[in-house]
């Protein structure tokens, strides 16, 4: 696969859903193509600075395992959502001994929305890795947002959940991996189905830019029978990611690179 050259994996916030992007990973190492720098968002965060830390896909899905990802969530509502993410940022501090972006593996960089700007940030060196990342993820009024440097972040989805354009201008080769499905809903039961359709509204119409920016991209709208709190399903949304990855790859992947060389 030399001919990819330098291969950018852009890794989509969604919850529980983005779990899917550790089978991703599994496909890509079982194909050999390798990735050369990553960029995420919200759960694409997480997954992404354990791989760019130097855990594989198969170590990433034993953490799962070993780790109760409830575990992740404490009550907080009186910081402006209901929970926040201390046990998550544990768990990566307990895991991953870097505290640079500059230390990591692979070159990784994140995505966060700034409040008081209205703009995204991309960071991808300095400190506060692990800050960064649960900025990555404080979806808001679910999760507490996270002050950095005397600003207000929240959810990097709400500008760029398909993290392709930090990217673009450094790979010669861009992977975008989507957990978002574009689609109609058909039945919106309760409050909780409500903050969850308004929150993919905006990340769909974001990510229909920065899908124009890859050059591979991975989706499936079998990932639509889940929802971004079932993360008690991460076993089967796994095996989603993975079966989606090496049919998108055995069908329309190999031929292309084969037509390229």
């Amino acid at each position: 696969m030399k001919h990819l050259g330098k291969v950018g994996l852009a890794l989509g916030g969604g919850g529980a859903k983005g779990f899917a992007h550790i089978g991703v990973l599994q496909a890509l190492e079982e194909y050999k193509i390798p990735v050369h720098k990553i960029a995420g968002t919200s759960m694409g965060a997480i997954v992404g600075v354990l791989y760019s830390a130097g855990f594989n896909a198969g170590e990433i899905l034993e953490l799962l395992r070993k780790e109760k990802v409830w575990n992740w969530f404490k009550i907080d509502i009186l910081r402006g959502g209901l929970v926040n993410l201390t046990g998550a940022k544990e768990t990566l501090i307990k895991h991953v001994s870097h505290e640079k972006f500059d230390q990591l593996t692979i070159p990784f960089s994140v995505t966060a929305s700034n409040l008081n700007t209205g703009k995204v940030k991309v960071v991808n060196q300095g400190g506060k890795l692990f800050d960064w990342v649960m900025a990555s993820c404080s979806v808001p009024v679910a999760f507490t947002p996270v002050t950095i440097d005397g600003y207000t972040y929240v959810d990097g989805g709400i500008f760029m959940n398909l993290p392709a354009e930090p990217l673009m201008f450094e790979c010669d080769t861009v992977i975008g991996s989507s957990v978002i499905v574009d689609k109609k809903i058909h039945s919106i039961k309760n409050a909780k189905d409500v903050a969850e359709r308004v929150f993919n509204l905006s990340i769909i119409q974001n990510e229909r830019i920065s899908k124009l920016h890859c050059d591979y991209f991975l989706g499936t709208k079998k990932l639509n029978d889940y929802s971004m709190w079932d993360f008690n399903h991460f076993e089967e949304i796994v095996a989603i990611g993975y079966k989606t990855a090496k049919k998108k790859i055995e069908r329309d992947w190999l031929a292309s690179m084969q037509n390229t060389n």
